[in-house]
């Protein structure tokens, strides 16, 4: 089975670097094309072997993207597009369904009022509904988010729940690495880290923590991401008088990196920015303050660490028995309630708990069974669109630099002449 990835973009965050922890375990061929923005995970990506192509997209009206997107999958012969994220979704369905490709979908970040961070309108949520219906299957990483889907209008049958996946064995707690990351971070080792991990953007509301931190005057905060709130968060430290307490290390490479070779553990090196494990390590509670979540990443990964968290919404726990997650509680919103819940937690010593059940719920491996079965299924379904391709083989370089537009009713004439070369990615042009 051949599959194409095509997600929007691969700088560093939660589903970019889901879908390079799945393509690790999903015992089939894939090709990876990213929209835009081919980042650190794009990196990763190459260096674990699979083929990235960067569609060079310009902007979420570059309607030239479709009819390459088209011709690269007639020229990969794939049996099966798999798209993430709303733009990708939106041309990669259409896309296959215009190279008679089956199709499958994943959606990873949809909120009650919100996708992506974006609000939602009429005019997102109509395209979204309209192509959707190019796809045999939305995957929905949670069942609050296939609950929203429904809502929306997709229909039941067409909704599959498959959780997100974490590896936790790289994520264990490694005393060595909490001794060496927090010398870098310049943290002394008895102090207090309190930490979040995600995109440093107003959804994430890591705001709300930093304005807790004035109860909490010896406690560090540890943020771990980039995003357009980083200066803001470094201007609100400051106004706070808290420039001193507020640790920003920048973007992290994930858990998916093979162990050291000095044998000292996934998070003991002197490279920086150091690696997630590393930074869980150097932590002693973990808070999620957002208050729209799919599925909740940061938190399973953080308890694979044995910390003790607090979150303010998180479908991965919330729809979990509550036996399998005894670490994790859930807090009000505001400031104070979270100083208050911080201040408990405290209270009861600083301490690593055993890795709860939750994280063998949530073991990559299940993740990657249930998208097999979703791929098998839609293969099992009689293609929609235009049955004709071309004979399956591996794109030349020629192809790929400039494959044949698509000539399909609906596509502006315009656009059909369109031939912008591709920009590839590979470990080969390197």
């Amino acid at each position: 089975m051949r599959v194409l990835q095509v997600i929007t973009g691969l700088a560093a965050g939660g589903a970019e670097q889901q879908l390079r922890l799945l393509l690790r375990h999903l015992p089939v061929e894939c090709d990876v094309v990213t929209l835009t923005n081919p980042g650190r995970v794009a990196d990763g990506i190459r260096a674990d072997g699979t083929r990235v192509i960067d569609l060079g997209m310009r902007g979420n009206r570059d309607l030239t993207a479709l009819p390459r997107l088209t011709g690269l999958i007639r020229a990969g012969g794939y049996d099966l597009v798999h798209t993430h994220l709303y733009r990708a979704c939106v041309y990669g369905r259409t896309a296959a369904r215009l190279a008679g490709v089956r199709s499958v979908a994943t959606e990873h970040s949809l909120g009650d009022g919100q996708i992506e961070g974006r609000p939602l309108n009429g005019g997102n949520r109509a395209l979204y509904l309209a192509t959707e219906r190019f796809g045999g299957t939305t995957v929905a990483v949670s069942a609050t988010v296939a609950d929203r889907l429904r809502r929306w209008g997709v229909p039941d049958h067409r909704v599959h729940l498959v959780p997100n996946g974490i590896d936790g064995r790289r994520l264990a707690f490694d005393p060595a690495a909490r001794a060496t990351v927090r010398a870098r971070l310049g943290v002394p080792p008895d102090a207090v880290v309190v930490g979040g991990v995600g995109r440093l953007v107003p959804g994430k509301r890591f705001d709300t923590l930093l304005r807790a931190l004035p109860r909490l005057p010896y406690v560090r905060l540890l943020l771990v991401g980039d995003g357009p709130e980083r200066d803001a968060l470094r201007r609100l430290a400051t106004d706070l008088g808290l420039a001193d307490r507020l640790l920003l290390p920048g973007e992290c490479d994930g858990a998916e990196e093979p162990p050291y070779g000095d044998g000292a553990g996934p998070g003991a090196t002197t490279a920086w920015p150091p690696r997630l494990p590393g930074l869980l390590s150097a932590m002693d509670l973990f808070v999620s303050p957002s208050t729209q979540e799919s599925f909740g990443l940061s938190v399973v990964e953080a308890l694979a660490s044995g910390l003790p968290v607090l979150h303010r919404a998180c479908p991965a726990v919330e729809e979990a028995p509550a036996e399998e997650a005894p670490g994790a509680r859930r807090v009000g919103p505001g400031p104070d309630a979270l100083a208050d819940a911080v201040l408990g937690e405290l209270a009861s010593g600083l301490r690593r708990l055993p890795v709860p059940r939750l994280v063998e719920r949530y073991d990559v491996t299940r993740s990657a069974d249930g998208l097999m079965s979703v791929y098998e299924r839609a293969l099992a379904s009689p293609p929609r669109g235009r049955p004709a391709r071309a004979e399956r083989h591996t794109p030349t370089a020629a192809a790929t630099r400039n494959p044949r537009p698509a000539r399909a009713e609906g596509i502006p004439r315009r656009i059909r002449r369109t031939r912008r070369p591709l920009r590839t990615t590979d470990t080969a042009e390197r």
